[in-house]
């Protein structure tokens, strides 16, 4: 009995020490599997933070590149902008370069070109050089050397048939005829010219340098009908009272 009761209880204590140990065990093996489940969620953690700050970095990365790439593109269209107002000015620069040189050309061609002058009231193309030719050979006249200025007006009348200057040329060419005493070359010059133009203001004087001439020849009767014509043809003009006034003397 005692045996069975000392068997009985060994086995209580060894079966309770079993459990004991068992459930020792149990807690130490829960602790581990908390510390690995711990120890996978902070790697989980510590990958996921660098994961995440790696991707920061490379977003702050291409961040930095595109305003990298946006600054440099605001340089590229001030740049660009820059060009384009240099271009525009040389452009505007060429414009006004061109519109003076065609403004010059058009006014260097203007004087190889006929113009419309108005001479003793009557209106006529004239070439650019007719009035310096015209203007030099009165010139001469009026310094007195009629040979010369005959010379002139008689190559101006021939160089320039249907200027307006012509009948003036006409007149003074008649006048420088008649200082060199030729008498009959004044006359048939100073005739031609009030023929072809008997309403110009110098066709009376004109008349009145025949009559002149005439005098000059011994034809006191033409010279005194030219007067006379003169007289008749234009009434209350100066070269009229000339005429009449010279008529006066011839009596």
């Amino acid at each position: 009995m005692n045996a069975r009761v000392s068997t009985l209880l060994w086995l209580v204590a060894a079966t309770g020490g079993l459990l004991a140990a068992t459930q020792a065990h149990a807690g130490v093996f829960d602790d581990d599997e908390a510390r690995k489940a711990v120890i996978t969620l902070r790697d989980q953690f510590n990958g996921f933070q660098a994961t995440a700050s790696q991707r920061i970095d490379q977003n702050s990365r291409v961040q930095l590149d595109m305003q990298n790439q946006l600054e440099g593109l605001r340089q590229e269209v001030a740049r660009l902008r820059g060009q384009n107002e240099v271009l525009q000015n040389q452009v505007d620069t060429l414009q006004r370069q061109q519109k003076d040189y065609y403004a010059d050309l058009d006014a260097r061609l203007k004087k190889f070109e006929p113009q419309q002058v108005t001479v003793d009231g009557r209106e006529g193309m004239s070439q650019p050089t007719e009035k310096p030719e015209y203007d030099a050979a009165l010139k001469q006249f009026q310094s007195g050397d009629f040979k010369g200025a005959g010379s002139a007006f008689s190559s101006f009348a021939r160089k320039y048939p249907q200027s307006p200057y012509l009948p003036l040329a006409q007149f003074w060419l008649g006048n420088s005829l008649y200082a060199q005493r030729d008498y009959k070359g004044s006359i048939s010059v100073l005739q031609n010219m009030v023929e072809a133009n008997p309403t110009h203001p110098k066709a009376p004087d004109a008349m009145i340098a025949i009559a002149n001439n005439q005098l000059e020849s011994n034809q006191k009767a033409a010279a005194k009908k030219t007067l006379e014509n003169v007289v008749a043809k234009y009434p209350g003009t100066e070269g009229a009272q000339a005429a009449s006034n010279r008529l006066k003397t011839l009596k």
